[in-house]
């Protein structure tokens, strides 16, 4: 199983150092390789303010991609520009994977 995790390095309210946002299980033969490709819509990097509304901050993001939480085998920095954005009540957080085998 490889997981997504994201960590926000400047936030305005204190948030977990590592929140999962996207995983996919892969099952390979012996000697197989294969490259998962996640993309993330930015809206999957919000967090609930104190007063209940759930925002997407501008700033700075780490992906971390790994095995585990313990066992991180890849970081991107990414940066989200523009305005703080409301998310809409009924958004849903729904990633993509795709898996390229060699």
């Amino acid at each position: 199983v490889v997981q997504v995790y994201v960590r926000d390095k400047v936030a305005t309210q204190v948030r977990p150092l590592q929140e999962l946002k996207a995983f996919q299980r892969v099952t390979l033969s012996p000697g197989e390789t294969a490259t998962l490709t996640f993309t993330l819509p930015v809206e999957m990097f919000n967090f609930t303010r104190r007063d209940g509304k759930r925002i997407v901050e501008p700033g700075e993001f780490e992906l971390q991609g790994g095995a585990s939480s313990a066992d991180i085998r890849e970081v991107v920095n990414v940066l989200v520009t523009g305005e703080t954005q409301e998310l809409a009540g009924e958004w849903r957080m729904l990633s993509r994977c795709d898996i390229t085998r060699a």
